[in-house]
């Protein structure tokens, strides 16, 4: 038996999930009465983990927004991925863009705030980073299950995930 367990936090997505869900909200944005007639892009760059909205109005771009978050809801992507922290700004024509960054890897200060919340909570856990992941070890799988817990209800803007749990 191992004297020790371990399990990888990390922050990813699903690429070809985000492909389809942008499709789909491609999909029922050009079916639906409103936008009808109306300048409506989505551009999805999986190189730049990113994504562009290109619209008329605000309004019409919180509703492409909507549209957007609720297919990635129905193919199982965390909403925490996406970074709406960027201005919108004013496009060509009176038009509205706004670039929306997809959160992918941990970087180096959020992974840092997540050691030393694992190292604050549970001392006797060690919290190793890795690159873009953390390795967090124990004794204890149930100390280990409560590292988990603590990182699932904290305050961060992150989709984590727990994986490699052995």
């Amino acid at each position: 038996m191992a004297s020790d367990y371990s399990f990888d936090v990390t922050c990813e997505y699903d690429g070809q999930e985000m492909l389809n869900a942008v499709d789909q909200a491609k999909r029922e944005i050009s079916n639906r009465f409103d936008f009808k007639g109306v300048l409506a892009d989505i551009d999805y760059s999986e190189k730049e983990h990113s994504l562009t909205i290109h619209t008329d109005s605000d309004y019409k771009l919180q509703a492409i927004i909507d549209i957007l978050e609720s297919k990635m809801v129905k193919r199982d992507l965390n909403l925490k991925i996406l970074d709406k922290s960027s201005p919108v700004e004013m496009a060509t024509g009176s038009t509205v863009r706004q670039k929306i960054t997809l959160r992918s890897g941990l970087h180096q200060d959020d992974a840092k705030k997540l050691a030393k919340l694992i190292r604050d909570k549970y001392p006797k856990a060690k919290a190793m980073i890795q690159g873009e992941e953390i390795r967090v070890t124990s004794k204890s799988k149930d100390e280990l299950q409560g590292v988990m817990q603590v990182l699932k209800s904290s305050e961060l803007e992150l989709p984590l995930q727990f994986g490699n749990f052995r």
